[in-house]
């Protein structure tokens, strides 16, 4: 089995084998619950098809998940007791992983939900204690010790009392046991908040994950770059920004979150030195059908939004950053010249550490000016980026002479644009994995 490490600078993950791993998530939240086995089949092919890498997933989940039994009858625990797992139950989860592995994909489990240890809002009801959360930790790291499995502790409540402390530091380290420490770990915080504030000096958190959450434009450069800068040095990610088709900021008189703003979150916070990055979609995270969750401001079922473009959309972004080195990539505000801009104008930058490329992310069809000094070569290719389709538009070379102005093809809103090393023998932009 390949398993997965923090890289040498820190800064990102990589396979036991060296190999770069690009996260690309996405949240199917209740995949266990909630899908039957065609149902999850189906789902996850159509991910992996898409290019993403992991599925963000519950076991005990947060609609009433542990009272609702999952399509095949089976409710998880025994009379709620997270020592008495329901064996029934998990030989449904097991399937699930298992095609997730067939599929070259990692299951982003998240133990349980926030409310099962802080209900503050939702269903709950609350069932963990330090001493209880850290059989059910041991039970699944044990169960899941030879899985593509990345522990994602928390679930979207805050942290609050030193009991909450104490459930999820035994929790973790129940899975450690079990596990013998063979997967990473994270923790998926409540929205507006990072895994740094609760638990960036703890042992077992291996990078950081925000949720940035879902408002239309939110600055969620500023939170990678936040967690960037942190002492020690730990890989940083945005876990769950804005879903589509998710009415921005819970409200429908907003608008509703669309694929521009999927792709605004995903390229803000990659060049500001995420790792990787989370798609989410709000009918499909809660597998919505009519009748279910009727409040939920759904206006498709998930079977219709699994074609909704932004999904489709994200595979771009990973096929850029492979092109190019990937663990010598650095953020670099400094390459533009003048205001970076905010909201839709926000312009986000990153580059290779030793200047034989850079990516600039446009997100409105406005000039950019670049300091090419940043840059070694005294030769540049320069293309633009369609993170809408992955097509490459050739600007054509130029030379390094300082800061120069580039304007976006006035097609669409957001484009990236690409300045190579001229001499750095590079395939075309997106085209192909560079190991």
């Amino acid at each position: 089995m390949t398993l997965l490490k923090v890289s040498s600078n820190r800064r990102f993950l990589v396979r036991d084998d060296g190999k770069t791993f690009f996260y690309l998530g996405d949240t199917a939240w209740e995949i266990f619950h909630r899908l039957n086995r065609g149902e999850a089949e189906w789902l996850l092919r159509d991910r992996a098809a898409k290019g993403f890498t992991v599925i963000q997933s519950v076991v005990l989940a947060e609609e009433d998940g542990l009272n609702d039994p999952n399509p095949y009858g089976h409710r998880p625990l025994i009379d709620n007791d997270p020592t008495r797992p329901n064996e029934a139950y998990f030989e449904h989860v097991d399937f699930i992983v298992n095609v997730m592995e067939s599929l070259g994909m990692w299951c982003g489990m998240l133990p349980t939900w926030g409310d099962k240890w802080n209900v503050k809002w939702g269903v709950g009801p609350e069932v963990f204690t330090p001493e209880n959360a850290r059989v059910y930790g041991e039970f699944l790291g044990r169960r899941y010790r030879d899985k593509p499995i990345i522990w994602i502790l928390g679930g979207d409540r805050p942290v609050e009392t030193q009991n909450h402390r104490d459930i999820l530091n035994a929790m973790a380290a129940g899975l450690r046991a079990g596990d013998e420490g063979r997967h990473l770990m994270t923790f998926h915080p409540v929205g507006g908040k990072s895994s740094s504030e609760y638990w960036h000096d703890a042992g077992w958190l291996d990078f950081n994950m925000w949720q940035s959450g879902h408002a239309r434009n939110t600055p969620n450069w500023q939170c990678i770059a936040h967690d960037y800068a942190l002492a020690p040095t730990k890989p940083c990610m945005d876990g769950e920004p804005a879903y589509e088709d998710h009415p921005s900021a819970f409200d429908i008189q907003n608008g509703y979150i669309e694929e521009y703003d999927n792709r605004k979150s995903l390229y803000w916070a990659l060049f500001a030195g995420a790792h990787g990055h989370t798609y989410g979609c709000h009918p499909i995270w809660q597998f919505f059908t009519p009748g279910r969750n009727p409040k939920s401001f759904c206006r498709h079922t998930w079977q219709e939004a699994m074609h909704f473009p932004g999904s489709g959309q994200m595979q771009y972004a990973r096929r850029l950053i492979e092109s190019r080195p990937f663990l010598s990539r650095i953020p670099d505000q400094s390459l533009i010249v003048g205001d970076a801009g905010e909201g839709s104008y926000h312009v986000q930058a990153t580059r290779d550490a030793g200047g034989s490329y850079a990516f600039v992310y446009c997100a409105a069809m406005k000039p950019v000016t670049v300091d090419l000094s940043k840059l070694s070569a005294d030769v540049l290719d320069a293309h633009w980026y369609d993170p809408r389709t992955g097509a490459v538009h050739r600007i054509g070379r130029i030379k390094n002479e300082g800061p120069c102005e580039f304007t976006p093809p006035r097609l669409w809103p957001d484009w990236v644009l690409i300045l190579d090393d001229a001499g750095a023998n590079y395939p075309a932009p997106g085209s192909t994995k560079y190991d």
